[in-house]
């Protein structure tokens, strides 16, 4: 790569991080297939992904931590099998096809659009057992290092449902997210050759990005509405990737 292709991933992160951060969304969703398109190969956007979300996400779960607002043994139960199984997921993308892989993240593209789109965020049922804290965090972990996302938008409204406490799990999640990020990041990196000047510039891109969109949130701007753009857009990443398979 040369400077300008550098410029190029730097503006287009920052672009992307600060409006996705307006919604309070992580933007690593729709910069896997961004970067895909751009041509920088499905393996080493889903990398970088990661990277990015571990990065723009341990701020926020060491904050958490001094403020004494979270509860470690509830998320340590997320944390825990997310760890373990995130990174099993990374390694399992060099045996699956690439297109099915694909076909995996275009299915949470949609899923991610349409709960931001239409999900009314209520509770359908009332369980709050320990065990079930194991189950899905290793299921999200497991589909979070296949896809090479944060898997807080399949956690979250999973949680919901089951009736846990809103609030609770946005705390619980956003520190579990951090660890099953970077322990997927380092099986990618054993398979998978990084530019490791285009990590370091995303990931400053997207830390610049997280604060720009949080500060600009501020003024009288409604994260709803930004969700619904979010959405739409998530939605024509969506089709074009599609289109790309068919």
């Amino acid at each position: 790569m040369n400077v300008m292709d550098y410029i190029e991933y730097f503006l287009i992160t920052l672009g992307v991080s600060s409006f996705f951060a307006m919604g309070g969304v992580g933007s690593a969703v729709a910069l896997v297939p961004i970067f895909d398109m751009l041509g920088l190969g499905f393996n080493i956007a889903k990398t970088i992904a990661l990277f990015i979300n571990t990065s723009t996400t341990v701020t926020a779960s060491i904050m958490n931590l001094k403020r004494g607002v979270l509860d470690a043994r509830f998320a340590f139960s997320l944390v825990i099998s997310s760890m373990i199984l995130s990174p099993l997921g990374a390694y399992s993308s060099k045996f699956i096809n690439v297109s099915s892989v694909k076909w995996g993240f275009l299915t949470f593209l949609v899923f991610s659009a349409t709960m931001m789109m239409f999900s009314k965020k209520e509770a359908k049922f009332k369980y709050e057992k320990k065990w079930i804290l194991y189950l899905i965090g290793a299921i999200v972990g497991f589909i979070s290092g296949l896809l090479g996302i944060g898997g807080g938008a399949l956690v979250m409204p999973l949680m919901i449902l089951l009736g846990f406490d809103a609030k609770k799990m946005a705390i619980a999640v956003s520190f579990m997210i951090p660890f099953s990020t970077f322990s997927a990041f380092l099986s990618y990196i054993s398979f998978v050759k990084i530019d490791w000047m285009l990590l370091v510039i995303t990931a400053i891109a997207a830390i610049l990005g997280g604060y720009i969109g949080n500060a600009v949130m501020h003024f009288k701007l409604e994260a709803k509405h930004i969700k619904k753009i979010i959405a739409i857009l998530l939605y024509i990443l969506a089709i074009k990737m599609g289109y790309s398979l068919i």
